[in-house]
C-alpha cells in the first residue's frame, strides 16, 4: 500500500517513443522556421522523416519557405506566395498565390529560372508590383504539375513534378497536417518549404 508521501506526489507520464520523436521534430520545424537552419542541417532532418503517400496529401496547403542560404530564402513570400493545391487524381497547381482577397494558381512555365533568386531587384517594390500585375495574366485553372510516388535519397515518398520546368517538389511527413518539401531544381542547391494542411 502506497504511503502519503508516494500518494502526494503525482504521477509524470512518459511519453512514447514516437511521441517524444513527433514533439522534437516539431520543435526544431519550429526553431528552424524562426530562425532558419544550416542546408545539410535541414538535409539531414528531411531524411529522417517519415514518407508520405500521394494519395494522402490532395487538398490545399499553405507553404512557407523555411531558411537555409539559398538563393530563393524570402523570394516566394516577397510575391505573396499561398502555397500549393493537390487533387484527388494526382492533379496539382504547384503555385498558388495571394491576389487581392481571392488565391489564383499560376502557370509557372513563364517564369524564367534566372528569376528565381532573391535579391534587392526581385523583391522590390517594383518587382512586386510587376508580378502583381503578371499574375492576372499568368493565371490558369489547368493543373500545371503531378504528383507520383519517386524514391529520392533512397526513399520513396511523394512527389510533385511539374509539366514544363526541370523542377520536382519532393515531400515528406513531419505530422499528417505538416510537410516538409525539397525542391529539387536541376543545376541548384536543394531549398526547403513547409507546408500546412488546411482544414
Amino acid at each position: 500500500m502506497p504511503t502519503q508521501a508516494e500518494r502526494a506526489t503525482p504521477t509524470i507520464p512518459q511519453l512514447s517513443p514516437v511521441v517524444s520523436a513527433q514533439a522534437e521534430s516539431l520543435a526544431w520545424l519550429e526553431n528552424a522556421s524562426r530562425h532558419g537552419a544550416a542546408r545539410n542541417e535541414a538535409l539531414a532532418y528531411f531524411d529522417r522523416l517519415a514518407p508520405v503517400s500521394p494519395a494522402t496529401i490532395a487538398g490545399r496547403w499553405r507553404g512557407a519557405g523555411l531558411h537555409t542560404g539559398h538563393p530563393m530564402d524570402g523570394l516566394l513570400e516577397a510575391h505573396d506566395w499561398y502555397g500549393k493545391a493537390f487533387d484527388a487524381r494526382g492533379e496539382a497547381h504547384p503555385l498558388l498565390f495571394c491576389q487581392g482577397s481571392a488565391i489564383v494558381s499560376i502557370d509557372p512555365r513563364w517564369i524564367p529560372l534566372s528569376a528565381l533568386h532573391s535579391n534587392k531587384v526581385t523583391r522590390s517594390a517594383l518587382a512586386r508590383a510587376g508580378f502583381a500585375a503578371a499574375r492576372m495574366v499568368l493565371r490558369t485553372t489547368s493543373p500545371q504539375a503531378r504528383l507520383r510516388l519517386l524514391t529520392h535519397r533512397g526513399v520513396a515518398s511523394a512527389a510533385m513534378i511539374y509539366d514544363r520546368l526541370p523542377i520536382i517538389d519532393l515531400f515528406r511527413q513531419v505530422t499528417p497536417d505538416i510537410l516538409l518539401g525539397l525542391m529539387d531544381v536541376r543545376g541548384a542547391p536543394p531549398f526547403f518549404f513547409t507546408l500546412h494542411r488546411e482544414d
